[in-house]
């Protein structure tokens, strides 16, 4: 299969990247995001026949290898003769890199790429020293732009971005890439030929999430359910096993980060720190905090605070699709010799993960959301809400609530199905005592809306005409 080499979407970060090449003066870029997400592909896009030096760091390599796979890419790009004695540390090496730069006396503005700065730097390495002489005395006095890269977010805005030492303040711009919206995700699907309708393009979503790599094994002859099944229930398929491989190429101490996100598949609703700690067993302190806050920068999870609710209380949720969909259908069916997604398919097991990774999609999309609602423009708040049993009335849980500024809050009822949704007198009962249940333990006097979010709509019938503010499909989210 030819992977596809259009650069879909990403209008935005395209534009600062060439705004940062057509500007007089030095730029340092530091580029983040998740592992997979097309970092890599957007800066060699991006600035193609700019790029005068392209370094990619070695995972789990010591200084050694790096040192030497530094000197093979220089030899690449013309910028390394054998006959030049081989630096032993980093900072012999960024010298060396400036020496081979200022020979060439580029015509015009040029990039030095250094992608996988993580792997590059490695344990006690002296690389960021040799990096910031390279930057502070050299490469800031250039026409040049400089891109550092990594997978491995925490580490680049702890040991890069909010650098106290040499790098201090030196980073010109910080762009972060997220995982594609439905509506790129389509693009995507679209530049490959593919045209699904959406709701196969919504299952292609929920359980690989908008991650480029992934989306480009896609196969335009499969549907997605085949497509699925091939790359995830085979044990030749790239996803069988992918999530084993990414925590330990993004995190030194993986194990805790696998652990935590094993906890959080266990509960839809999310789960606090407290229970985190309980389920994992890992030890509470500093080193817990930094592991969820790497989590959370690296696109894997986030926090949900409630409306009235204690700091304690914030709820971390798995809402990476991929890791959710291989933790509750990949893994447990890994021994079953016949099982695939084709039968999933069918089962209540697919019921219960999908509705969890429709209302993930929902969070994912809450810009589109509160474009159709109407309100784009106002200031809101967006909650996941959980209540236990008091003073006679029962716990709820809410799937998404949209606090808004103007004294209105959505009530949010996220429901995945595959035709029309139809609300019977069960569920009309449920949502009033929803409403009921979060009004007396919030205390809150908002004027409540009631907003149903489905994948194609709901039956007319009484329960809709008496309860519905609000309908909106999967269509909506595709904007």
């Amino acid at each position: 299969m030819k992977p596809t080499q259009l650069l879909v979407s990403r209008e935005e970060e395209k534009q600062r990247l060439q705004l940062a090449l057509e500007s007089n003066k030095p730029e340092l870029i530091a580029l983040t995001g998740r592992r997979r997400v097309g970092k890599t592909f957007l800066v060699r896009k991006a600035y193609e026949n700019h790029i005068k030096l392209e370094v990619t760091g070695l995972q789990k390599d010591k200084q050694k290898a790096q040192l030497h796979n530094f000197l093979i890419s220089m030899r690449a790009y013309g910028l390394y003769i054998d006959s030049v004695k081989a630096p032993s540390n980093w900072l012999d090496a960024f010298y060396l890199l400036t020496q081979q730069l200022e020979k060439q006396q580029f015509s015009e503005k040029y990039v030095v790429f250094f992608d996988e700065l993580p792997w590059m730097a490695g344990k006690r390495s002296d690389f960021i020293t040799g990096f910031s002489y390279f930057w502070n005395s050299w490469a800031s006095k250039q026409h040049i732009v400089v891109v550092i890269c990594g997978s491995a977010t925490s580490w680049m805005i702890e040991k890069v971005i909010n650098d106290k030492g040499g790098l201090h303040n030196r980073i010109t711009d910080i762009v972060h890439l997220h995982p594609f919206t439905l509506k790129e995700t389509e693009e995507f699907l679209i530049a490959k030929n593919i045209k699904y309708p959406r709701y196969q393009v919504l299952l292609i979503y929920m359980a690989l999430g908008g991650i480029p790599m992934y989306l480009d094994f896609v196969s335009r002859d499969l549907s997605a359910v085949q497509n699925i099944n091939y790359l995830c229930f085979r044990e030749t398929g790239f996803l069988f096993d992918e999530f084993n491989r990414l925590f330990p190429a993004l995190f030194e101490r993986h194990e805790r980060h696998t652990s935590i996100v094993k906890a959080l598949s266990t509960k839809q609703k999310g789960l606090t720190r407290k229970e985190i700690l309980k389920l994992t067993k890992l030890p509470n302190g500093g080193s817990f905090s930094k592991t969820l806050k790497e989590l959370r920068q690296s696109d894997f999870i986030k926090t949900f605070s409630g409306i009235g609710k204690k700091k304690k209380d914030t709820l971390f949720r798995l809402t990476d699709s991929y890791c959710l969909f291989y933790l509750s259908q990949i893994e447990p069916n890994k021994d079953s010799q016949t099982l695939d997604f084709d039968q999933l398919f069918q089962t209540p097991a697919f019921k219960s993960w999908s509705g969890y990774a429709y209302e993930n999609v929902c969070f994912a999309h809450i810009a589109q959301i509160k474009h159709k609602l109407g309100i784009s423009g106002m200031l809101t708040k967006v909650f996941s809400y959980v209540a236990k049993p008091i003073d006679g009335l029962p716990g709820t849980q809410i799937d998404l609530l949209v606090d808004r500024i103007d004294g209105t809050i959505h009530i949010c009822e996220i429901k995945f199905s595959k035709g029309a949704y139809i609300i019977d007198r069960k569920t009309a009962e449920n949502i009033r005592q929803k409403h009921a249940v979060f009004q007396y333990n919030s205390k809150s006097k908002k004027h409540l809306f009631t907003t149903f979010i489905t994948t194609f709509g709901l039956v007319d019938n009484k329960w809709m005409t008496e309860l519905v503010d609000q309908s909106l499909t999967m269509d909506d989210l595709f904007i």
